[in-house]
């Protein structure tokens, strides 16, 4: 098999890191292979939207998710380094309003999977990064809403030593207490 996949404390937010091939050139790897990964990561989701943004030091995007529509989010960095987290906002989950955290960078070459039912989010760490991403539902902005990442009910340990800077959007973001979930 070309990735290793890790399950992290939330189980169903998996880490995916693909077999690298490298020499004096550059490195070649599969960046997505649908058969491993529903064999070995979620079996029966179809993909439908690419996206890509790009963003400066110290940009924190999130926490998103849609309130329908629910989106899964395979996501990976090409350039740079970003902390990328994932919070179970699933009430009837045992796990809600948990969250975990990974370090994805074009370095290491990690994915994480985020399925439906989280709200995402990252920071980034290098002095800029490009982020891309692809979902299992399209993007519906009357459907979007926002957690506000510093919300201390979850607690999220960002690896950060400033104040982020946020879109309108994500300073305005409901604490898990007061936004709309998931049954």
């Amino acid at each position: 098999m070309a990735i290793q996949v890790t399950a992290t404390a939330l189980p169903e937010v998996k880490l995916i890191e693909p077999k690298v091939f490298g020499d004096a050139r550059g490195f070649f790897f599969e960046s997505f292979n649908a058969l491993e990964f529903a064999e070995q990561v979620a079996p029966g989701i179809e993909f439908v939207q690419d996206n890509h943004s790009r963003s400066a030091k110290g940009v924190l995007r999130g926490l998103h998710y849609q309130i329908q529509n629910a989106q899964g989010k395979l996501v990976r960095v090409v350039e740079g380094e970003v902390f990328d987290v994932a919070v179970d906002i699933r009430k009837s989950s045992p796990n809600f309003g948990k969250w975990v955290g990974a370090t994805l960078s074009v370095e290491n070459h990690r994915q994480m999977w985020v399925p439906p039912g989280f709200a995402h989010g990252f920071v980034v760490l290098s002095e800029s990064a490009q982020f891309l991403y692809k979902t299992t539902d399209y993007w519906f902005p009357e459907h979007e809403r926002s957690i506000v990442w510093n919300d201390p009910s979850i607690g999220i340990e960002w690896p950060i030593d400033f104040e982020p800077l946020l879109a309108a959007k994500d300073a305005a973001g409901k604490r898990l207490a007061d936004a709309e979930v998931y049954a």
